[in-house]
Order: C-alpha cells, then sequence, then structure tokens
C-alpha cells in the first residue's frame, strides 16, 4: 500500500500543529476526508442542488437521482440484497435511536429482554435505557474476559424466550476487539430474537456483509468512513423495516395526512422525514468508492503494522509504564489502542502529545460502564488508520516515553546508618 501517495490526497494532514506536522491518530473518532470526497459533496451544491423526490423539474430529479444511486451504493457496500433497506441517518447514534425506539413501540412489551455487551458505546446503551425506564423492559450485558474479549458461555443463560433484541458493537471502540457477530447472531435467532449491530468501528476497517453476519439490523457513521459528518445509515431487513411504525413525523415520508388521521410510505422513506442530506450522501458514496479502491487486504496487512509497531515500541520502551488494553496481537484487534501511563492523567498525557504535534483521545471513550469493568476513570486512545505511517507511530511511542520520564517518581535515597 502506497501510504505517501494515499496521504497526498488528504489534504489537511499538511497542516501543522505548536511548529510540528500533523500527526492525526484519532481515526476512531473521526477519520479525515481525502479529496475526491470534498469534491464529490462540493460538485453536488454547486450543479445538482435541489430538494429531491419533490420535484418534476429536471434539477430535482437529478438530486433524486444522485440520493438514490448513493443508496445503492450503500447497499453494495454493505453487500445488502436490497437498496430498500438502506436508510440514510445522521450518523450510528440516530440508526440506534430509531431502531430502539422503533422495536419499543412494535414488539417489546413489559418484561421483555434486550441483551447487550458492557463494552457498547453510549449509543447502543441509552436508547434501550430509555426502553428501560419508561417501558418496563429488562436489559441484561454481556461480560468480558481479562483481555477484553466477550465471555460467549454466558449467553446460555442471559439467551431466553422473552430475550426479543440482542444488540452487539462489531469493534469495541476502546479495546479494538473484534466480536463474533456470526456467532451471537446464530444463537440469538434460536431463541427468536432480533440482532442489532452497531458498525461504526468496523466498517471503516473490514468488509462489513451484513449476509454473512447474520444482521437483522447494523449501523455506520459516514464520517468514521471518510465521509462528512452529519450522514449515516441503518441497514434492516426489509420485511423488519415494514413492520415498525415511522421514527419521526413530517414530510415525504407519509402517503397521506389528514386532520384525524396519517398513514405512512413503505421503507426507507418512512424512516426519512424532511429533506435529506443530499450532498452528504453523495459524498458518503464517493468515501465508499475511496475505501474500497484501497482493498480490505490492503488496509487490513497496513493496520496490522501500526499495531504491531506500537506494541513492540511499548514492549521494548515502556513495558513497566504503559498498560495497553484489550486483546493482545495484531491479528486479534482493530488499529483502537487504549492505554494508560503509569502516574499520567490521560488528558495529561493528550495535552503533552499536542505540543508534539500529536492528536490522540482521552476520556471515557462514551462507554463508562466498560471504564468501570475495567477499573479505571478514562484512558488515552491512539487510533491509527490508512493515511498513518510506522514512523508516526515511532514519533507516538517516543513521545510517551518523554512524557513517562516527566511523570516518574523518583526513588527516594537510603538513609545511611550512620544518619
Amino acid at each position: 500500500m502506497d501510504v505517501a501517495r494515499i496521504r497526498a490526497d488528504f489534504p489537511i494532514l499538511s497542516r501543522t500543529f505548536h511548529g510540528h506536522p500533523l500527526v492525526y491518530l484519532d481515526s476512531a473518532a473521526t477519520s479525515q476526508k481525502p479529496r475526491s470526497v470534498l469534491d464529490a459533496e462540493t460538485a453536488y451544491y454547486e450543479r445538482a442542488n435541489a430538494n429531491p423526490h419533490r420535484g418534476v423539474y429536471a434539477l430535482s430529479v437529478e438530486a433524486t437521482d444522485a440520493y438514490e444511486n448513493a443508496r445503492a451504493r450503500v447497499a453494495r457496500f454493505l453487500n445488502a440484497p436490497d437498496p430498500k433497506g438502506v436508510v440514510f441517518v445522521r450518523g450510528t447514534t440516530e440508526a440506534l435511536n430509531l431502531v430502539a425506539a422503533s422495536l419499543g413501540a412494535s414488539i417489546l412489551e413489559p418484561g421483555d429482554r434486550v441483551l447487550a455487551t458492557v463494552m457498547e458505546h453510549h449509543s447502543n446503551l441509552v436508547p434501550w435505557s430509555f426502553l428501560r425506564d419508561r417501558n418496563g423492559v429488562h436489559v441484561d450485558y454481556l461480560d468480558i474476559n481479562d483481555q477484553g474479549e466477550l465471555r460467549l458461555e454466558e449467553l446460555d443463560h442471559l439467551l431466553t424466550p422473552r430475550t426479543k433484541v440482542v444488540t452487539v458493537t462489531h469493534v469495541s471502540n476502546v479495546l479494538g476487539t473484534v466480536n463474533p457477530v456470526r456467532e451471537i447472531a446464530d444463537r440469538a435467532h434460536a431463541v427468536g430474537a432480533r440482532v442489532v449491530v452497531d458498525a461504526a468501528q468496523s466498517a471503516p476497517h473490514r468488509k462489513v456483509d451484513v449476509q454473512a453476519l447474520g444482521a437483522d439490523f447494523l449501523a455506520f457513521s459516514g464520517h468514521k468512513t471518510l465521509g462528512p459528518m452529519g450522514i449515516g445509515v441503518l441497514w434492516g431487513r426489509p420485511e423488519m423495516l415494514a413492520e415498525m411504525p415511522p421514527y419521526s413525523g413530517g414530510g415525504e415520508m407519509i402517503t397521506e395526512v389528514h386532520l384525524d388521521r396519517a398513514s405512512f410510505r413503505e421503507p426507507p422513506a418512512r424512516f426519512e422525514a424532511g429533506t435529506p442530506n443530499v450532498g452528504g450522501a453523495v459524498a458518503l458514496a464517493a468515501a465508499l468508492d475511496y475505501l474500497e479502491g484501497i482493498g480490505w487486504d490492503e488496509l487490513a496487512d497496513h493496520q496490522r503494522r501500526l499495531v504491531r509497531e506500537f506494541q513492540q515500541g511499548i514492549d521494548s520502551k515502556l513495558s513497566e509504564e504503559v498498560r495497553v488494553f484489550g486483546p493482545r496481537g495484531p491479528d486479534a484487534r482493530e488499529a483502537v489502542l487504549s492505554f494508560s501511563l503509569k502516574g499520567a492523567h490521560p488528558h495529561d498525557v493528550a495535552s503533552l502529545l499536542d505540543a508534539d504535534g500529536i492528536a490522540i483521545r482521552a476520556g471515557h471513550h462514551c462507554a463508562q460502564p466498560l471504564m468501570e469493568r475495567l477499573g479505571v476513570s478514562a484512558l488515552t486512545r491512539a487510533s491509527p488508520y490508512l493515511y498513518n505511517t510506522v514512523e508516526e507511530v515511532r514519533q507516538l511511542v517516543d513521545a510517551l516515553e518523554k512524557i513517562s520520564r516527566l511523570f516518574a517518581v523518583p526513588t527516594p535515597k537510603k538513609r545511611s546508618r550512620a544518619a
């Protein structure tokens, strides 16, 4: 993989901060955007901008075609058999809220159970907690082991006939753990549960095939996948979407509205009230073209090199000072590297790295229950991606070595007997 050529496609990587070239290692929060994505959104607004679906004039037809072509592009990206299963939303958070609210209004009754995991992002915890607090739905949680992997042996007693939904992240945004979604889905389906997959951290890194995963619903965000902010995807099995009530109401999602009643369109229009983000959808399609043009195998090999470089650097220089959380080894995880530095708060580490132009994330990463399970209040996270180099990872390790010396606790001198 020609990383130098790839880097040239990302204008923001030419910036400097505090006199240092930008080393951007926060792609798990949001990825940077290649020129082709920026150009695609600009071109839409310059040449094709109109309200789709609602006009019979030529420009509106062009906007409609651009929007529906983007939907078809996403369906191909997900290996979805029918573009009608693709609903455009603002991002993973809105997608998961939509699923929870709509299932809560249709199939979930008081006493029913939802199974999540302790490693979920808040966007896949809070919507289900709303149903617990308002609808009397019970929420159970699958635990992890000390390596940051799910305790699948606990599924036998957690999955019951009252379990109606199993919701799981494909890749942990803290641990980098790649969960065995297909195995979980098969076991969930055996008790009649529907399976919801948070693919926000997997879609940027690996082939996401909704048929191979056995998912019933799957969500991902454009901005983590080289696309713009404000656009994301909920994929659902069309027959299941057809049984679900709307999440929000307004124009475009209706067939008829009267003062005493309303009727609604078939999915996906049923879940896309109001004027859609056509420019974002067009740019997302361009982002998927760019990402798949790199090649999944090439991307995986590159990311394994970066993870291996980080772990070897920590082992050789900071094995006593730095603890890396999650599965061990570059083949057991995605390039999401959360760690703690002895004696230093994660926010202090992030601030000191910023002084060297290195951008990383610090905090609870919208996963406070996982932080509690790990026994920490916060972690520092580096998340390299396709445009990062081995040299940048070495810069991170060297900077951490410098910071560790700054926070090192001096060894007290022994008092002599004469004293």
